[in-house]
């Protein structure tokens, strides 16, 4: 029986690990390319989370005013980001950060409050090592392709809400109702994947996150 349950904790650990490692690529790759863009000199806002905010590729064209520095990384889960924390946000010390996490967790069919508890111990560690640091949480977005999870995402945005609303360095970027028509989702805002945005949609973005720049 002990041996038994040695191997499923072998298992366990090495499964935890290959997750732990399957960003770390492409987050090398994210550091050093803002490494490259980095002057340290300047204020730094970072955009974090999933393939959402690593596909907004304008992103500091369209604020042209600040230094901003894209560190999405497509695919991952908001425990991703807690793990790779440092090289995408931290060492860049910015006096902003935007994250678009949960949407990729919701589909994974993790529970509401495991996110939750994951979204704020990230939250915890910008504010603990950043402590003058701004925090905008980015609403989970409805798609077209996971539109049957549109109940799951609701109430994950109501979570965000209310941990914006208790923290007054915490705001809450909610991108969901512009991007519906009536009570369905609007289809001339995606790709063919129904999934990621076009241009029009990070129009959409764009005019909503605008307002929460300092």
């Amino acid at each position: 029986m002990i041996k038994y349950f040695s191997i499923l904790l072998i298992v366990f650990v090495s499964i935890q690990s290959t997750a732990q490692n399957a960003f770390q690529k492409e987050v090398d790759s994210i550091t050093r390319r803002n490494d490259s863009l980095w002057d340290n000199n300047k204020e730094t806002i970072v955009f974090t989370g999933s393939s959402s905010i690593r596909f907004w590729t304008d992103v500091q064209e369209r604020f042209p005013k600040y230094q901003i520095l894209n560190s999405g990384f497509g695919g991952s889960q908001t425990a991703d980001l807690l793990y790779h924390l440092d090289k995408l946000v931290l060492r860049y010390q910015p006096v902003q950060v935007f994250i678009y996490e949960g949407d990729n967790d919701v589909f994974a069919r993790k529970r509401p409050r495991q996110i939750i508890k994951t979204t704020q111990e990230v939250l915890q560690q910008i504010q603990t090592k950043l402590p003058n640091s701004e925090i905008v949480l980015i609403s989970a977005k409805p798609s077209i392709s996971r539109w049957k999870l549109k109940g799951k995402y609701k109430r994950l945005n109501k979570r965000f809400s209310k941990i914006a609303s208790e923290n007054p360095r915490i705001s809450y970027a909610d991108v969901w109702d512009i991007m519906l028509n009536g009570r369905k989702v609007r289809t001339d805002i995606f790709i063919e994947d129904g999934l990621h945005m076009n241009k029009l949609g990070y129009d959409l973005w764009y005019e909503k996150i605008k307002s929460f720049l300092p």
